[in-house]
């Protein structure tokens, strides 16, 4: 006798299988699952600013097609000053940006919001970029530190 198999005909005997074995394997104790690590840092995730107000991370340089636009803090974008966009430091913050690989650095104005990009910690203006060792449409990796902080309203 020959007995011919299909795909089907398997799928059913392996559920039919699978259900026999849980019903007669007693189910084990609940244990309370460890509690999970905390990933470690990468280029694609900022690190957290610490108490001393220091961040790290990828800056990326502005595209020139903002040029003269409008920022989020209401000034108009130049290209050729030292600003930089970051997504929580109040605007009118100094801070000091230094890239890691060079250890170039300079004091930006934040004075935009962004940058909009996971793993990013600011957008710096091309001239900022030059002052930093980056290249024109580049990244690199840097540590934020607030030199002065914003002024307080009036």
């Amino acid at each position: 006798m020959k007995i011919r198999t299909t795909s089907a005909a398997l799928a059913t005997l392996a559920l039919v299988a699978f259900a026999a074995q849980a019903q007669t394997t007693p189910a084990a104790p609940a244990t309370p699952a460890a509690p999970a690590a905390a990933p470690a840092p990468s280029a694609a995730t900022p690190a957290p600013a610490s108490a001393a107000g220091v961040e790290t991370g990828l800056a990326a340089v502005y595209s020139d097609k903002l040029h003269g636009r409008k920022t989020a803090s209401g000034q108009v974008y130049d290209r050729n000053k030292l600003t930089t966009a970051h997504k929580t430091l109040p605007f009118g913050t100094q801070v000091k940006v230094t890239n890691v690989k060079n250890d170039k650095s300079v004091v930006l104005l934040v004075n935009d919001r962004g940058p909009t990009q996971a793993g990013r910690v600011l957008d710096v203006s091309p001239a900022a970029a030059k002052a930093l060792g980056i290249s024109a449409r580049g990244m690199a990796e840097v540590r934020v530190e607030v030199a002065e902080a914003a002024p307080a309203k009036k």
